[in-house]
C-alpha cells in the first residue's frame, strides 16, 4: 500500500512558538507511520521555513521550557502546484516532496487566523482543520462575539479597543459597564498569552500594555462566575461533539504556563461531571457555535457555566493543543477516539473537504 505523504507544519513566527513545538512531537510520535509518511515543515521565529528529519528536529524536547526549533540548512518555500514541486529549496529551484496532505499545528498568530490556511488554499494542499473564514473570524474574539451573539448564543459582555485610541481607554468607563474584577486580552491571541485579570485601576493600565503589545486590537471583558467547560468538535458538514471536560484551575485563571508547562497548574476533570441534559446541552451548543463560526474539521469551543445552568462561550479555538496535557484529544479519548485515530480522522476529513472544493467550477464557461 503506498503510503500518504503528510507534511506537518509546526512552529512559527507567533508568541505560542514553543507550544506548536510540542504539539507537533506529540502528533508524530502518536501517527500511524504504517499509513503516513512524515515530512517535517518547521518554522522558526523569524519566520524562516526548514525542512527537519525526524531524528533531530527538536532540541530539549522533553523541557516545555527550553524547548526550540533545530534550526537546519536547509531551507525551503512552500509553491503552487497542482501534483508536484511543492516543496522548492531555496538554494536551488529542485523539487523536493509533493505532499498527499498538511497538518498544520502552528497555533497563534500567523498559522490560526487564516494566514496560513490561505496559503495552503492558493497552494492547493489539502489541510487539516478550519479553513480560510473560519480561522480568522474565530481567531478575532471581537468578531467571534459578534457572529455568536448575532446568532442567539450567550457570549461574555466585552467592549474592544484599537491601539490609536490607547489614550482614551478610562477604566472607571470600563468598571461602571462591566464590573470587577476584568480580564484583559489581545483580540487575536491563544493560550492566555498577554491576557490579565485585573481588579484595580493600576493593574487595568499595566494589563492593557501588555496586550497592545501582542495585537493592535484589545478586548476587556467581565469575569464570568462559572465552572470552566471545554467541548471538543469534530467533523465537516456533519460535525460531531465530545464529551465535555472541566478546568479546574490551582491558580487565579487557566494560564499560559498552566495550560502547557506546570502539570499541576490545574486539574483536568475528564469527563466534566454533568448531569447527562447539561452534557448534551454542551454538545449541542458546540456544534451550533461551530457551524456559526463556520468551522470545519477541528475546533475546541470554551465555556463559562453558570450556577443557574446558562453556557456563556468564552471562546472557540479551531487549532487547539496536542500536547501530553492538552483537552482537544484527551476529550476525545473517553469519547471512543484514540489519540492516532484522531490524527488519522482529522487527515481524512481534510482530504474530504479537498476533493469537494475540487469540484467547484473554476471559471464561468467550464462544461
Amino acid at each position: 500500500m503506498t503510503k500518504a505523504k503528510v507534511g506537518i507544519i509546526f512552529g512559527g513566527k507567533s508568541a505560542e512558538h514553543e507550544v506548536s513545538l510540542q504539539s507537533a512531537k506529540n502528533i508524530v510520535d502518536a501517527i500511524d507511520k504504517d499509513k503516513y509518511d512524515v515530512v517535517l515543515l518547521g518554522i522558526d521565529k523569524e519566520g524562516k521555513w526548514h525542512l527537519n528529519d525526524q531524528s533531530s528536529y527538536l532540541l530539549n524536547e522533553e523541557n516545555p521550557k527550553l524547548i526550540q526549533l533545530n534550526k537546519t540548512n536547509k531551507s525551503i518555500a512552500v509553491v503552487p502546484g497542482e501534483s508536484s514541486k511543492q516543496l522548492v529549496s531555496l538554494s536551488g529551484s529542485s523539487g523536493l516532496d509533493q505532499l498527499d496532505v498538511v497538518f498544520p499545528i502552528v497555533h497563534g498568530t500567523l498559522g490560526e487566523d487564516g494566514s496560513l490556511q490561505g496559503m495552503l488554499r492558493i497552494a492547493n494542499l489539502p489541510f487539516v482543520g478550519t479553513s480560510v473564514l473560519g480561522s480568522a473570524v474565530s481567531m478575532d474574539k471581537d468578531i467571534a462575539k459578534r457572529l455568536l451573539r448575532e446568532a442567539g448564543i450567550q457570549v461574555a459582555e466585552a467592549v474592544s479597543y484599537r491601539k490609536q485610541a490607547m489614550s482614551k481607554i478610562r477604566f472607571e468607563e470600563v468598571k461602571e459597564k462591566l464590573g470587577l474584577p476584568l480580564f484583559i486580552k489581545p483580540a487575536n491571541q491563544g493560550s492566555s498569552v498577554g491576557v490579565s485579570k485585573v481588579r484595580t485601576e493600576s493593574e487595568f493600565y499595566d494589563g492593557v500594555k501588555s496586550a497592545f503589545q501582542y495585537d493592535h486590537k484589545i478586548l476587556v471583558e467581565e469575569a464570568v462566575e462559572g465552572r470552566e467547560i471545554e467541548c471538543s468538535v469534530l467533523g465537516n458538514e456533519e460535525p460531531i461533539a465530545s464529551l465535555p471536560g472541566e478546568i479546574l484551575p490551582q491558580t487565579d485563571f487557566y494560564s499560559y504556563e498552566s495550560k502547557y508547562i506546570d502539570e499541576k497548574g490545574a486539574d483536568l476533570a475528564i469527563p466534566a461531571d454533568l448531569s447527562e441534559d447539561l452534557t448534551k446541552k454542551v454538545q449541542e451548543a458546540s456544534v451550533k457555535i461551530f457551524q456559526t463560526l463556520d468551522c470545519e474539521g477541528m475546533a475546541r469551543v470554551d465555556f463559562f457555566l453558570k450556577k443557574n445552568g446558562e453556557l456563556v462561550v468564552n471562546e472557540v479555538n479551531t487549532l487547539p493543543g496536542f500536547t501530553r496535557i492538552s483537552m482537544y484529544p484527551k476529550l476525545w479519548e473517553i469519547s471512543g477516539i484514540s489519540y492516532p485515530e484522531l490524527i488519522n480522522k482529522l487527515i481524512e476529513l481534510a482530504m474530504e473537504r479537498h476533493e469537494r472544493d475540487q469540484q467547484l467550477k473554476s471559471a464561468v464557461w467550464d462544461d
